[in-house]
């Protein structure tokens, strides 16, 4: 699967004959543009902490504290003429349904997919590989302070 970090490959939706005002061309998607929406879409889901694997998540960390954040984090997809296939690696909150965020990651990925790209959805994989317990990040803000005193 192509990533949305990596080489772009562009997708040309073509344009049915003439539409409204005469108008007619094709409208062409990089693969990074499909990638972001994906990747947007999955992130507003309530349940879900961050997007990506260990390594990409902390280079994630280093790109948001540079106010560049990678929106296709975490995100692959495959775009054919008419299809896309959509992979997606999640961190989830603890404590949630990790079926119940899977399911919603992909309902609105699809549903990102369809509205905004105007392709039909061949599948999303959703992998969840790590739950976020809120007390971790207090246990190093804690030993943090006490370092700076």
């Amino acid at each position: 699967m192509a990533n949305g970090s990596g080489a772009e490959k562009q997708i040309a939706t073509p344009s049915s004959g003439r539409v409204e005002g005469g108008l007619a061309g094709k409208t062409t998607i990089d693969d990074g543009v499909v990638a972001k929406i994906a990747g947007i879409a999955a992130r507003e889901v309530t349940g879900v902490y961050a997007l990506g694997g260990g390594a990409t998540r902390v280079v994630g960390a280093i790109r948001d504290a540079l106010n560049s954040t990678d929106l296709g984090q975490g995100i692959s997809v495959e775009v054919g003429e008419k299809q896309v296939a959509v992979d997606v690696t999640v961190m989830a909150e603890y404590p949630v349904s990790l079926q119940k965020v899977a399911d919603d990651v992909r309902a609105a990925i699809y549903r990102a997919m369809q509205e905004l790209v105007g392709m039909e959805v061949a599948e999303v994989n959703v992998t969840v590989n790590d739950v976020h317990i809120p007390s971790d990040d207090d246990d190093e803000e804690r030993s943090q302070e006490a370092r700076v005193r």
